[in-house]
């Protein structure tokens, strides 16, 4: 077993602020709701997590003249900072927002630092238009990874100015129909890359028309497995997902090259949200690249996955929602990632609807 999952994991309270301008100096916001049991442990989500805290700080706030809005995915450098990624809608420019993360007694805080349009090589902004950001990747080199549903795609930009420096080469059979199988909307939500920065995963929200659901509406899935060096990437392997019966495959995030947490989310409405993550190995799983569909692949062809903590079973701890719920806390979460390896930190998408919100949320691993 990882030794990650073997350490005793710290508790993060996230406090987040919305200065006025990239020069403002950032300061926390009001803590988080405390999510504490009766002796001020931690709530208890599963057996193995517990909820830290959340904040609604961010919601429906403005940073330098941009919507803080429609937040769709998470990704740490280092243990002080995090990137969130806008899935833009409309005229919106795409963009990525840095997120400083400070630590002092007793508490965790984190504020809005900086914002980063995404542009194309001419140095002309994408727009909801034509990009439809999902997943996020932050390099060492001062680059991100990002993908975009609409195509799908996967592009390299450099932080500093926001151009695109590159584009991953995605299999023919991924694209969207009819130029491939793939369904709009429905293709790559998720994006994450192993420590060992040599092994990247992106992973299909919805199944190819060839692979379709099984006989419990469960979605037959493909994750992609890229490899080579982080400048040149190049699709390696596929491998078969089965998700939950009316979810879809949100985030994942790499533990190690074979070992995977996987987010998966699906909403009813007049009920809401369904957020669930998974533990997943891919050891012995094989490669499915060459099957024309997962339709008849036996059991054995999948993933293995074991629930970590489904989200509607943590404690509400003071949360409130706009639109019904199974429990409060819940939201249209899309975003996920481990800084340090020791803390979960989930991201809801508010889609810049009134009746959603943008919620960050920490999750503590026992």
């Amino acid at each position: 077993m990882n030794g990650w999952w073997r350490a005793g994991l710290a508790a993060l309270l996230l406090t987040v602020s919305s200065p006025a301008a990239p020069a403002a100096p950032a300061e926390p916001a009001a803590p988080v709701e405390p999510a504490a049991s009766p002796d001020g442990r931690p709530a208890a989500c599963s057996p193995r997590t517990s909820l830290a805290g959340f904040s609604d700080a961010l919601d429906k706030t403005a940073f330098a003249g941009t919507r803080v809005a429609g937040l769709s995915a998470l990704s740490a450098r280092g243990n002080s900072r995090v990137l969130a990624l806008t899935d833009n809608t409309d005229a919106d420019e795409a963009r990525v927002y840095e997120l400083a993360v400070r630590s002092a007694p007793g508490r965790v805080g984190a504020a809005v630092r900086d914002v980063t349009v995404l542009r194309r090589p001419d140095g002309t902004p994408y727009t909801g238009a034509d990009f439809d950001g999902e997943g996020l990747v932050a390099e060492p080199a001062g680059t991100v990874l990002a993908s975009s549903e609409r195509e799908p795609s996967i592009r390299r930009f450099r932080l500093s100015d926001g151009r695109q420096t590159a584009e991953l080469p995605v299999p023919r059979r991924f694209r969207i129909a009819p130029a491939g199988q793939a369904a709009a909307n429905q293709t790559f939500e998720s994006l994450t890359t192993a420590p060992d920065g040599r092994t990247l995963y992106a992973g299909l929200e919805g199944p190819l028309e060839a692979d379709g659901h099984d006989a419990a509406n469960r979605g037959l899935l493909r994750i992609l497995r890229y490899g080579g060096t982080p400048g040149a990437f190049a699709p390696r392997a596929q491998y078969a997902y089965r998700a939950d019966p009316g979810l879809g495959l949100a985030e994942l995030a790499a533990l190690d090259r074979h070992h995977l947490l996987a987010l998966e989310r699906g909403y009813t409405a007049g009920v809401g949200n369904t957020v669930r993550i998974y533990r997943v190995s891919l050891h012995g799983a094989p490669d499915v690249t060459a099957l024309p569909s997962l339709t008849e692949a036996g059991a054995g062809v999948f993933a293995a996955k074991r629930l970590l903590v489904d989200l509607a079973d943590c404690p509400p701890s003071g949360a409130t929602s706009p639109q019904p719920q199974p429990n409060p806390l819940l939201d249209n979460v899309e975003g996920m990632t481990l800084p340090g390896h020791r803390t979960l930190l989930l991201v809801s998408d508010d889609n810049a609807s009134a009746r959603q919100i943008t919620r960050l949320y920490a999750l503590r691993l026992e």
